[in-house]
């Protein structure tokens, strides 16, 4: 049988576009075969941890295996990345972070000793929005953060602050206070935001910043109290932001979100994605973020990867400026 040039090109074209659109419908299909390693860069009982666990357990429903959450905490959250980074990228490791993988990975690249860069993964999903806040104990002086700077002015000794980490968003933001309020103040590091919040409750620590679902329950009980928030809340839309009291270097967006070793499949991405975008959009889901102040995301690759791009720019530079190094 004699074919035309175009049924030739036709055919051709068809064989070609099945050879180049199969390996990511195997992967995809395949996708996942056993358990699904979630990391979580800090200790267990806070925001991220408690996040992670949420989504993981519908995503382990929806997708057949077990999504298994392990924390690895230290170095503000960069020992539990740099496991996931040198991963197999197959989807079966995955990191679970939040806005403190921008500063920490900037300070490793800065002082050139880093175990992982932002190449080495693919964003995923942004699995919520937490606005970050300023907090201090129920006996320290002050409404808010204007107030609480003129206490650390009026003080004979620094007062003590405290991070998730030497190169933590919290570490930064404390480095950016100090320098533009003009105060002293001694920074205490800790393995994640749990014990943070346990030395401010005992007033060991005199101020510390946390993701707000990690301490609300706190600060509504009167226990902590809430001196600003980098980002409006609709979780306590009474707490005035930075911007207003003053201070809008101080002002950033959190977030908690999946990220995966850098080659891990497309059709592996997208569908984790899409798992994820569902199971915040349930109204269980939803409702148990919202009551701790959290905002349900699940966008997309492309959206976390630009907001990741935006606050990098935003952060790397003043991690520069004031060398700030993970330890």
């Amino acid at each position: 049988m004699t074919r035309t040039r175009r049924e030739i090109l036709k055919a051709a074209a068809t064989v070609g576009g099945t050879a180049l659109f199969a390996p990511a419908v195997l992967a995809q299909s395949q996708f996942p075969n056993r358990n699904v390693r979630v990391v979580v860069p800090f200790p267990a009982g806070a925001t991220t941890d408690m996040l992670a666990r949420l989504i993981s357990q519908r995503l382990s429903e929806t997708l057949g295996q077990p999504f298994v959450v392990e924390n690895v905490g230290g170095a503000g959250g960069s020992l539990g990345a740099d496991q996931v980074a040198k991963a197999a990228p197959d989807g079966h490791t995955l990191l679970f972070h939040n806005i403190t993988f921008t500063t920490t990975t900037s300070s490793l690249m800065y002082v050139k000793r880093a175990r992982h860069t932002f190449d080495d993964f693919v964003p995923i999903s942004v699995g919520a929005f937490v606005p970050f806040w300023f907090l201090t104990g129920k006996d320290v002086p002050g409404k808010d953060l204007k107030e609480f700077v003129a206490h650390a002015k009026s003080t004979p000794t620094p007062l003590l602050y405290g991070s998730t980490g030497p190169g933590s968003i919290m570490n930064l933001l404390g480095e950016i206070l100090k320098r533009d309020a003009a105060i002293k103040m001694d920074h205490v590091p800790f393995r994640g935001a749990a014990p943070l919040v346990t030395d401010m409750l005992a007033g060991r620590i005199h101020f510390g910043g946390d993701q707000l679902s990690s301490s609300l329950q706190h600060v509504r009980a009167g226990s902590l109290k809430a001196m600003a928030v980098a980002t409006k809340s609709a979780a306590m839309p009474q707490v005035p932001t930075v911007r207003e009291l003053g201070f809008p270097n101080l002002e950033v967006q959190g977030w908690n979100g999946f990220l995966a070793p850098k080659g891990t499949p497309d059709a592996i991405i997208n569908r984790i994605q899409q798992q994820v975008a569902e199971a915040v959009a349930r109204p269980d889901i939803a409702k148990r973020m919202t009551d701790v102040g959290a905002e349900p995301s699940g966008n997309t690759p492309a959206e976390m990867n630009k907001m990741l791009q935006a606050q990098v720019a935003q952060v790397k530079p003043v991690v520069e400026e004031l060398k700030l190094v993970v330890e």
